[in-house]
């Protein structure tokens, strides 16, 4: 059975490990973004779905002991790997205390990058679950499928990731913004209606005349995708 896919943000500043790393994950069949400073990657790692995020230790204008200290005062649980040259007892123990899940120090075997990724997933409650629901909606990530009730739901590859990420968020708006960057990858520009044009199209879909609406547009900010009580 194929398990859903692994979504990881690689926070690395030096551009020969970051590429190396962005290959290796890659060839695992995940997803892989990528930031090279340290508030850029606090920001997507606060606004992303990631499953993983592995973080450099020393990064430009913040380093990794603040990204990861400041995402679990956000309430952000996401398995955090930290990697560094720095391979001492006290900075180990410095960046687990900080909030980091595991440590690898610098350099390292891809073997054991890709193992201690596998065992941060297996300990992940998102990863054991692959069942999205929101209501009588719900959107299954392994058999990439969705349905409605008893109706199922024709989507293609980008509708689906848009309605999980809605459901993943449900309740919270999203801005069109955030929807770019994390269903689409490219930073948002806003002279497009792409974003509209795909929730029209997935809201159509899933909003069926006699159904009551889950998906709203919030007037000059964004989406936001509310279950029936």
């Amino acid at each position: 059975m194929t398990r859903p896919v692994v979504k990881v943000l690689v926070i690395e500043d030096d551009p020969e490990t970051a590429s190396q790393i962005i290959a290796q994950l890659s060839e695992q069949g995940m997803e892989v973004d990528h930031e090279a400073e340290g508030p850029s990657g606090l920001a997507r790692a606060t606004l992303g779905s990631y499953d993983v995020v592995t973080l450099d230790r020393r990064l430009p204008y913040m380093d990794g002991l603040t990204v990861v200290g400041r995402l679990r005062q956000a309430g952000i649980k996401t398995p955090v790997l930290l990697l560094s040259a720095l391979g001492e007892v006290e900075e180990r123990v410095r960046g687990l205390r900080a909030g980091g899940d595991d440590y690898l120090t610098k350099p390292f075997a891809f073997a054991e990058l890709n193992a201690r990724i596998d065992a941060l997933l297996r300990r992940s409650p998102e990863m054991r679950s692959t069942l999205l629901r929101a209501g009588d909606l719900e959107v299954d990530l392994l058999g990439r499928t969705a349905r409605r009730g008893t109706r199922n739901l024709d989507l293609k590859p980008r509708e689906l990731r848009l309605l999980a990420h809605l459901v993943r968020h449900q309740g919270h708006v999203i801005t069109r913004a955030m929807l770019f960057e994390e269903v689409w990858h490219y930073h948002f520009d806003p002279r497009t209606n792409l974003i509209d044009v795909h929730i029209g199209r997935l809201r159509r879909k899933v909003d069926m005349p006699g159904d009551t609406p889950l998906i709203h547009t919030v007037r000059g900010v964004g989406f936001v995708l509310r279950a029936l009580d």
